[in-house]
């Protein structure tokens, strides 16, 4: 290990205390996407934590959301274009929900030491992990170059408010670090990779309207949505190419009223997910030339690709092979691999900027009531460590 890594580490090692201290209030703090004054108190949190380190803070309040908050660290007038660290600090977990899933320490069936509570892993420990090696790279030889922090309200309902922001912001940077969980756990397959690609995610409703009737005194005159989606949902299915890796699933359907009435509405909400930006003009093309067979009924479609896939571009290969090294010599063998799952670094890629994704925790569970993570991956150290060399080894 060089002098500059041992020194980080070192770093880290007498501040671990007190950020997995601040990493326990922070999950005991809820933050439901759906309660903005909730999501502020965590917002809150972050602020006071980063204008301890000399951050500099930007707040934009939004309408229904928690705010969009960017944390400044290091000289913006030094020359050097910014860093960016991405996360986000609201959860799938409403109020109430430490009452039965608290925070606890303690070690799983396997003796690996573990940390619980809703939030942990996604991805309140990525933020707490970003401040830690933000600090440890200040007190050895300062930033090369502006970082900023960007914590976003509504990841989890699919970033809305906060996208333009996260766009704007990283126009103007050189790379995008995004502190989202690892993939895969040590001893799989993917043993706890950083993730060089991402689907990009759609999201489309069918809704069908047809004609009502009596079931049993007019049945011959009704004309059931129920029906015809079910027809459509057949020819949906077959928009499936595992291939290309676009994959349909019609997750949620509804319709009609009572069991002897002929329906006059159906709907179905489609998840959909691409591999290729360029697949997701086709696949609207698909979704909005479906016709309904029974010239009785009618079909309106709505949505669409809301998150560009993360292809593994250039730039991001080029992160990934710095932080390969950089892990090699700490001891440590980096994988990446892809996933199926979106992030809000989908947005920062698929406007062309160097991302590299899931640098955060290492864990599994995410949006379950196991959800956890490693120990003895945050914060002592490997996963905050290598975080932090990146950081100080500019882009």
């Amino acid at each position: 290990m060089s002098s500059d890594l041992h020194l980080l580490q070192t770093a880290l090692t007498k501040t671990s205390d007190r950020w997995l201290s601040r990493l326990r209030a922070l999950v005991e703090c809820e933050s439901p996407t759906e309660d903005a004054a909730a999501v502020n108190r965590a917002m809150d949190m972050a602020i006071a934590w980063a204008e301890e380190l000399g951050g500099r803070v930007m707040r934009h309040p939004q309408t229904g959301y928690g705010d969009v908050v960017e944390l400044w660290f290091g000289d913006q007038a030094n020359g050097r274009k910014p860093l960016m660290l991405l996360g986000h600090l609201d959860t799938v977990w409403p109020l109430g929900t430490l009452a039965g899933m608290p925070w606890r320490q303690e070690a799983d069936a396997q003796g690996r030491m573990r940390l619980w509570g809703p939030g942990v892993l996604d991805m309140k420990a990525g933020v707490v992990m970003a401040l830690a090696a933000v600090e440890a790279v200040q007190q050895n030889g300062g930033l090369s170059q502006p970082v900023v922090l960007l914590l976003n309200p509504d990841e989890e309902t699919g970033s809305e408010v906060s996208r333009p922001h996260t766009e704007r912001i990283a126009r103007e940077c050189e790379a995008v670090f995004v502190l989202e969980p690892a993939q895969g756990l040590p001893g799989t397959t993917e043993d706890a990779a950083y993730k060089t690609a991402r689907k990009g995610v759609g999201h489309y409703r069918l809704d069908v309207a047809g004609v009502a009737s009596h079931s049993g005194v007019d049945f011959t005159r009704g004309r059931s949505a129920v029906l015809e989606l079910a027809r459509l949902l057949l020819k949906v299915e077959k928009f499936t190419d595992l291939e290309t890796g676009l994959t349909v699933n019609p997750g949620v359907i509804g319709g009609g009223t009572r069991s002897n009435v002929i329906a006059a509405h159906a709907w179905a909400e489609v998840d959909v997910r691409i591999a290729r930006a360029a697949d997701a003009e086709r696949v609207d093309r698909l979704f909005h030339g479906l016709t309904v067979g029974d010239p009785a009924c009618s079909l309106q479609v709505s949505g669409g690709i809301n998150r560009p896939p993360m292809e593994r571009g250039e730039g991001t290969v080029r992160l990934f092979e710095q932080a390969r090294a950089l892990a090699a010599s700490l001891g440590m063998e980096l994988k990446e691999a892809s996933t199926g799952g979106g992030s809000d670094g989908n947005f920062t890629a698929g406007i062309g900027v160097p991302t590299l994704d899931g640098m955060g925790a290492v864990g599994e569970g995410a949006h379950a009531a196991h959800e956890s993570l490693l120990l003895d991956h945050l914060l002592l150290l490997p996963r905050t460590l290598l975080l932090a060399a990146m950081i100080a080894s500019g882009k």
